[in-house]
């Protein structure tokens, strides 16, 4: 089974709460939480919090490897059958759509890289920005230019290498992929709140990950010799912070910006994931009981509709 959405639902809180009622062990599906040592800004759950539920994918890749969707298939479709094959039920958590969409639909890995393309692309970037790139790829993959962000450099380069290279669209080679774990049925559901409710707990999110030491950490993991320009630093918290470390802009000012940016990030999940088929959508919070009872009970109903189209 899988709990997705966008952030700051309490997907964390209602995927250990499950685990423990179904004995279960989580699977995180989260682009940022499978660096080691990016745990304030990537709000990974504290052991004290896991309840004794394992967590896996979580601190699984150094700082400088390149950890893509394709890999991520290949790691989560191994642990899903371990854990299945030990009786336990896995639990698919976390807001990354294109991780869950390479689960449980597949992936395009795509050609491989054209050295000479990608530094053309790179001299139009740094020329004119990766606005550039973005435009440029709008033209031909609407749908991929949608999904990636304006700034996002090195995604934008990959998906106009693809279609340069094969001649069609990232998107449309989405269509010729096929599942990584073909012998399973996901039941799978989404948390949604209210915009209001998700700006106060970003808000609240954000004032935490300050306090509980956010800075520090990035301080200590560049003396721990991990460099500004490492993946993890790209994203967001990390990028925000890592400027105002840099004097681009005093605390609160920083603070404010992330909120922001997390705000636009949740948009994004939320119309990345109602694309999604088969998503059953909950409009509630995940910490609240009655949310975990809303979920048993619709495993329950899948469950029996199963058991009746096999008799």
């Amino acid at each position: 089974m899988a709990i997705v959405g966008p952030t700051a639902t309490g997907k964390s809180a209602l995927g250990i709460a499950l685990a423990r009622r179904l004995d279960g062990e989580i699977v995180a599906c989260d682009s940022t939480a499978v660096y080691r040592g990016f745990d304030i800004g990537t709000d990974k759950v504290p052991p004290a919090e896991k309840q004794g539920v394992p967590h896996h994918l979580v601190d699984v890749a150094d700082p400088t490897e390149e950890y893509s969707a394709a890999r991520y298939a290949r790691d989560a479709s191994t642990v899903v059958r371990d854990i299945t094959a030990r009786g336990k039920q896995p639990i698919l958590v976390g807001g990354t759509g294109l991780y869950y969409r390479a689960l449980t639909r597949g992936f395009f890995p795509g050609p491989g890289r054209d050295r000479a393309l990608r530094a053309r692309l790179e001299r139009i970037a740094d020329r004119r920005g990766s606005e550039r790139l973005h435009r440029m790829l709008g033209r031909f993959d609407t749908t991929a230019a949608a999904r990636i962000q304006s700034r996002d450099r090195k995604r934008l380069i990959r998906a106009i290498e693809v279609y340069l290279v094969t001649g069609r669209p990232l998107t449309s080679h989405f269509a010729d992929t096929t599942s990584p774990l073909p012998e399973y049925d996901v039941a799978a559901f989404a948390l949604m709140i209210p915009p209001e409710s998700t700006a106060e707990r970003v808000a609240t999110r954000v004032a935490a990950q300050f306090d509980q030491g956010l800075l520090g950490e990035i301080r200590m993991l560049l003396l721990a010799g991990v460099p500004p320009t490492a993946h993890p630093f790209t994203g967001l918290v990390y990028r925000q912070a890592l400027e105002h470390l840099n004097g681009v802009r005093d605390e609160a000012a920083t603070r404010e910006l992330i909120v922001r940016e997390n705000r636009k990030y949740s948009r994004r999940q939320l119309i990345w994931f109602r694309k999604e088929p088969n998503l059953q959508w909950i409009h509630a919070a995940g910490e609240r009981p009655e949310t975990l009872e809303e979920v048993v009970r619709a495993l329950t109903a899948v469950e029996i509709r199963r058991d009746a189209s096999d008799s």
